[in-house]
């Protein structure tokens, strides 16, 4: 019985601890438009003739997806460590909402200004998203993304933690705005 307790105090810690920690935005990569890799890709004129065929006859049908994973660092200036048991999130570019999705997966950050991934594997529809957007609007999109490099300023995540104590899930209130450099919430 007294190690439930300690267990439960501990998992307290934790929680307590993430209310302090800072996160970004570390890299994004792997971006895929209709299944085409475009990554550090500025145009469709830049892919050869069989990828840009892929991408227009993609644009051109009934769903145009965008794929990519979007690594999230997490840093703990506290002197223990800090740690999460789910990550609730939403995905915003260019001010627009893309998706939202859960991470169902615990992540420890290690104290003293330690650090930690959390990678995000984000799938959606550009054509759900974009409705009413001609269909250049939408490639370019998806271009424009893929061109601004492995850190694209276009993008902020909104988190939302949660940590079990015990068989309570404990989440954090409101939603940490995660953009390209560290920030405090």
């Amino acid at each position: 019985m007294q190690y439930q307790g300690c267990d439960i105090a501990q998992h307290a810690q934790r929680a307590s601890n993430l209310v302090n920690c800072d996160f970004r935005i570390l890299t994004v990569e792997n971006i895929r438009l209709a299944g085409i890799n475009i990554q550090k890709m500025s145009s469709i004129q830049k892919l050869n003739m069989l990828d840009a065929a892929k991408i227009m006859t993609g644009a051109a049908s009934g769903s145009f997806p965008l794929s990519f994973q979007l690594n999230l660092e997490g840093r703990n200036p506290n002197s223990s460590p800090a740690g999460l048991n789910k990550l609730e999130w939403l995905l915003y570019i260019d001010d627009i909402q893309m998706t939202s999705g859960v991470l169902d997966r615990a992540f420890t950050i290690p104290p003293g200004n330690g650090t930690a991934q959390i990678p995000l594997q984000l799938n959606f529809d550009l054509k759900q998203v974009l409705r009413g957007k001609s269909l250049d609007a939408i490639v370019n999109f998806g271009f424009n993304l893929a061109g601004a490099g492995n850190k694209p300023t276009r993008i902020m995540i909104k988190l939302k933690p949660t940590i079990m104590i015990g068989n309570y899930a404990l989440s954090y209130p409101g939603h940490i705005n995660v953009k390209t450099e560290f920030t405090s919430h």
